[in-house]
Formats: structure tokens, C-alpha cells, sequence
């Protein structure tokens, strides 16, 4: 029984329930250690956004006016980097930690594409008017711009709202 699991029977929780959750999920639940990187290179990328500028109020605005190419710079940059390293997971045939071969299939954008360019709308349209990428919105809590607590709980909430709605939803 990993840590994790130990932690949630000393929780209260129920062994039998930790396992059937993971079994009806096919989940493997990471160890501890596994959790403490994942919040290591989470705290190291902040420091990186947050010394790059990237998560500036003033750069993402200046952005929006086509004042400044920092942010398109940056922006291009990542896509490139992520272009170059999916083409060479396929290539060298890369696997996970769990041994399994990673594989990224095609988006089917026949049918379903207005999903992808109405979604991405909406995420670029609440990006501009908050000034403020949702993604790293903890971080920039944590810089000191606490007036972002608002955004990030009408997220939860959003997002708890879809949870709820998601089974009457079209998909």
C-alpha cells in the first residue's frame, strides 16, 4: 500500500474505498515523492513566470494593444518548443513512467470543430478582459495580487458548475 493510500485510511477513509477508486479509475496514485516534484517543478515555473514577466498585468495588456512583442515572443517560443517535442515523442517512441507508449491522437475536427475555435475564443476573451492567464493564477496570488482571488473562485465556481450540468450538456 503506497503512502498515499495510507494517508487516506488514516483519514477515515475506508481501504476498500481508496481501492475500488482507483480500480473503477484505472489509476495508478502516485507516491508521495512523485507529488513533492510535481510541487517543485510547479513552484520552480512560477518563479520562471514570474521573473520572465509573463504573468505581468502590464505585459499581457500591452500584448492585447500590439504594443509590445514580449509576449508573442514567448508565446511563439512555446510553440515551437511544444510543435518540436511532440514530433520527437513519436519519433523515438517515448514512454511514460508506468512503461506504457505515449501516444497522442489526431483531433477530429471534421465534426466537432467548433468546440475548439469557440472555446478558444472564450478562454482568449476572458484572458483580455481579466489581463491575467487563468493557469497561473495561484501564482500570482502568491506575487501579491491577492484582487485575483475573485477570478479564481467565479473559476471554481464555473468549473463546479459544469460539473454539475455536464451530463445535460451537449458533447
Amino acid at each position: 500500500m503506497t503512502a498515499t493510500r495510507t494517508a487516506f485510511v488514516q483519514a477515515g477513509a475506508a481501504r476498500a474505498d481508496v481501492e475500488a477508486a482507483a480500480a473503477v479509475a484505472d489509476v495508478r496514485v502516485p507516491a508521495v515523492a512523485e507529488w513533492f516534484a510535481y510541487l517543485g517543478l510547479g513552484i520552480a515555473l512560477g518563479i520562471l513566470f514570474v521573473e520572465s514577466q509573463v504573468l505581468s498585468w502590464y505585459r499581457i495588456q500591452e500584448m492585447f494593444r500590439f504594443q509590445s512583442f514580449h509576449m508573442y515572443g514567448v508565446i511563439a517560443t512555446a510553440i515551437i518548443t511544444a510543435a518540436v517535442s511532440v514530433r520527437a515523442i513519436g519519433m523515438i517512441g517515448a514512454r511514460t513512467l508506468r512503461g506504457d507508449r505515449i501516444a497522442i491522437p489526431p483531433k477530429d475536427c471534421s465534426r466537432h470543430a467548433t468546440r475548439y475555435w469557440l472555446g478558444g475564443s472564450v478562454f482568449g476573451l476572458g484572458w483580455a478582459l481579466l489581463g491575467a492567464c487563468p493557469g497561473p493564477i495561484f501564482t500570482l496570488i502568491g506575487a501579491g495580487d491577492t484582487v485575483l482571488v475573485v477570478p479564481l473562485l467565479a473559476a471554481v465556481g464555473g468549473t463546479a458548475a459544469y460539473g454539475y450540468t455536464r451530463n445535460h450538456l451537449p458533447h
